[in-house]
């Protein structure tokens, strides 16, 4: 049996996976644990944010064959629905020039030029959702004209964790995977509607995991 760490932020994300299975663990993180489809499964409510995020990745990856996330995001143009994340950026990762801020890959030097910053995701094992690129920070982006610059960096979505757990895993040496499900467009309205949505869109994101799972 393999042994997969799935990472959602909220717990109305983590609860959404497999619910009411498995044994919980309440230590810096809560963790609930399960045998399913052959595999063992932790699923940890990491927490807001890119800190809690890969803490939560090294605390308890050290054993895993595979570093899974679960949840929410908002649309930079997207469509509503679930995407399977193909590659994840930190857009608050750089360098600050005058007039301009440059991002590079998180955890390279942040000077000279700046090459590709994103990270790569496993391959998509035949799910048949949507791909797309993620730009992750530490803010919850409810701005049009953050928005705008977000999509001149490539990414459709944005969230405030893949980006830091994709890091993570590729210093702890682990393949990596996400999907992330849409509660609003990155706009004055962001607020709201990703309370309103929150539940719907992390359930939907939650059985695609488990058809993930299911899948591997």
């Amino acid at each position: 049996m393999s042994y997969m760490l799935i990472l959602a932020a909220l717990p109305e994300e983590s609860d959404t996976l497999f619910p009411g299975a498995g044994d919980r663990d309440d230590g810096p993180f809560a963790v609930r644990r399960l045998a399913v489809h052959r595999h063992d499964v932790a699923i940890a409510t990491c927490g807001l944010g890119k800190v809690n995020a890969a803490l939560c990745a090294g605390a308890l990856a050290r054993d895993a064959d595979l570093i899974l996330m679960s949840g929410t995001c908002g649309a930079l143009g997207a469509a509503p629905g679930a995407y399977w994340i193909a590659e994840a950026l930190q857009h608050d990762y750089g360098a600050t020039h005058p007039g301009r801020f440059r991002r590079y890959r998180a955890g390279d030097w942040p000077m000279g030029e700046p090459g590709e910053a994103h990270f790569a995701a496993m391959p998509d094992p035949g799910l048949g959702l949507p791909h797309a690129r993620i730009a992750s920070g530490d803010s919850f982006v409810a701005s049009p004209d953050a928005a705008a610059d977000l999509k001149s960096l490539g990414a459709t979505l944005v969230d405030m964790e893949v980006g830091a757990v994709a890091q993570a895993a590729m210093r702890l040496g682990k393949p990596w995977a996400a999907i992330k499900a849409v509660t609003d467009e990155a706009n004055g309205d962001s607020g709201g509607d990703f309370h309103a949505n929150l539940v719907r869109a992390a359930r939907a994101a939650g059985q695609e995991i488990e058809r993930l799972v299911a899948m591997l």
